[in-house]
């Protein structure tokens, strides 16, 4: 049975939480990925950001319902909710719009664990660790790779 060691990519693009924008959507081009581990200065994973995160940035403000009761404003939707997407579409580094919750897998996990975790969370991408530190990517295309050799 294979491992993820077996399969991961070492070369891993990664970016830190000051990355601009700008040179967050010229690596996905440049690169062709669609998942971006962040790191911190250590080479520890914090987040991650995806090109989904990215493109929220095009799309519609939804503005939440509310009520006004007397001299209170009650709203309907959350307002936290209101306020990460207002955020991530008037983000400028990925520090604005990256995901700080990760799930991640390490190099003695077995393959089948990683597609069925890919499968069930519908994943792309799953960042591979040791402790807290980034040492390789495992994606999809990897997962599919297997299957020819």
């Amino acid at each position: 049975m294979q491992n993820v060691r077996d399969i991961m990519t070492t070369d891993v693009v990664s970016v830190k939480k000051e990355t601009t924008i700008r040179e967050l959507a010229e690596l996905f081009t440049k690169h062709r990925v669609g998942s971006v581990p962040v790191v911190d200065d250590n080479g520890n994973l914090i987040g991650i950001v995806t090109e989904s995160d990215l493109i929220e940035q095009d799309k519609s403000l939804h503005i939440p319902t509310v009520i006004s009761l007397f001299d209170w404003v009650i709203y309907l939707e959350s307002e936290k909710k209101f306020e990460k997407e207002l955020q991530k579409m008037t983000g400028q580094t990925v520090g604005d719009i990256y995901t700080d919750t990760v799930e991640t897998v390490t190099q003695d996990t077995p393959v089948n664990d990683v597609a069925d975790l890919m499968a069930s969370k519908k994943l792309h991408a799953v960042p591979v660790v040791e402790g807290k530190r980034l040492v390789g990517i495992v994606s999809r295309i990897d997962l599919i790779k297997t299957m020819i050799k």
